[in-house]
């Protein structure tokens, strides 16, 4: 499953964060998806339950957040949303555009319990 593998690598990150800041627990962990990114968001979340057993993170829920999709036209240099099956500019109608955002997956936040020395 493509999600384990990415659940992993998540978890492998805020692993580093929690080292860097001394936390004994993460109790949060925020993620932005968008919907280009090649990830399931409900498979995500089943898997994140599943990989962070055993981690820092054993009892931190993922709050998944959605991320728009927003593109930038070549023609006539406006930016604006657009939906997955159609990556034109909203101005123009032009379908020469470029990808600003939708195809994110960027670990947001991390929220931890540090030890106090």
């Amino acid at each position: 499953m493509h999600e384990t593998a990415l659940c992993e690598a998540l978890l492998a990150q805020v692993a580093r964060v929690a080292r860097a800041e001394d936390a004994s627990r993460v109790t949060r962990v925020r993620i932005r998806v968008g919907p280009l990114a090649g990830v399931e968001p409900q498979l995500l979340a089943r898997a994140y339950a599943l990989a962070r057993i055993g981690t820092v993170a054993e009892s931190a829920p993922l709050d998944i957040e959605p991320a728009d999709v927003r593109v930038a036209c070549r023609d006539c240099g406006a930016e604006s949303a657009a939906t997955v099956q159609r990556l034109r500019c909203a101005a123009c109608g032009s379908d020469a555009t470029r990808l600003l955002s939708g195809d994110e997956l960027i670990l947001e936040q991390v929220e931890l319990v540090t030890n106090l020395h």
